[in-house]
This record gives C-alpha cells, sequence and structure tokens, in this order.
C-alpha cells in the first residue's frame, strides 16, 4: 500500500500527472453525474409504466363494466322477447279459434264474412296481420 501512495503521491507533484489526474477526476464525475441521469430515466420511465398500467386497468374496467352492463340488458331483452312470443302464440290460437267460430257464423248464417289470413308469428314475426275495419265492426 505504502508503493501505491508513493506513486500517488509522487503523480501530484509531477507536472506530467497532474493532466492526467484531472481528466480522471472529470472523467468520474462525468460518469457518476450520467449514472445519475440514466438512474433518473429509469425511475421515469418506470413510472410512467405504472401510469399506464393503472390507466390500462381503469379502462378495462370500465369496459368490463360495459360489457356486463350489456350483457344484463341483452338478458332482459331476452327474457321479455320470451314473453312476447308466448303472448304471440297465444293470441294467434285465440285468433284462430276465432276465425274458426266465424267460419261457423258464415256457414251458419249465410252471410259472408271476411275472415283473416293468420300469419305464424314465431315463422316471420315482423309480419303482422292486417285486419279491415269490417272485421271489427262485427266483433
Amino acid at each position: 500500500m505504502s508503493g501505491r501512495q508513493a506513486v500517488s503521491s509522487g503523480s501530484d507533484s509531477d507536472p506530467r500527472y497532474a493532466n492526467v489526474d484531472e481528466r480522471k477526476r472529470k472523467r468520474m464525475i462525468s460518469n457518476r453525474d450520467s449514472a445519475r441521469r440514466s438512474r433518473m430515466r429509469k425511475q421515469k420511465q418506470m413510472e410512467d409504466l405504472v401510469n399506464e398500467v393503472s390507466k390500462l386497468q381503469n379502462e378495462n374496467n370500465q369496459l368490463m363494466e360495459g360489457i356486463n352492463v350489456a350483457q344484463q340488458r341483452y338478458m332482459e331483452m331476452e327474457s321479455a322477447n320470451n314473453v312476447l312470443r308466448a303472448q304471440a302464440v297465444e293470441l294467434t290460437e285465440r285468433l284462430r279459434s276465432l276465425n274458426s267460430v266465424l267460419q261457423i257464423v258464415e256457414d251458419v248464417s249465410g252471410l259472408s264474412v271476411e275472415i283473416p289470413e293468420i300469419p305464424d308469428p314465431l315463422f316471420k314475426p315482423w309480419a303482422a296481420p292486417v285486419f279491415s275495419t269490417a272485421y271489427y265492426d262485427i266483433c
């Protein structure tokens, strides 16, 4: 160790080594600053990534909530649609029954009664039956 100290102390007094020591010291300071800046950059990148993860998790939660609401509404609409389909079938059967009564009235009385055609509501639900006002006048 004493040999190193002698060389070190010798370089302090030797003007040739003064420039080398000054460059080493400046490089050491520069390296420390560079390492500090690098750590700060990495820390900022990490914070940015954590913020982005948080933002994406919030967005994901909102999307999941929206999906859940949409699924709930779909199930409600499907249930209501099933009820309406059942009612349409029931009303179609009632209409068939009424049409058979009208057919009997027409056959017995000899009067011409307009008997509407009954579409199958489950086959073509958009094809609602169209009734003339004469039908409603009889009922």
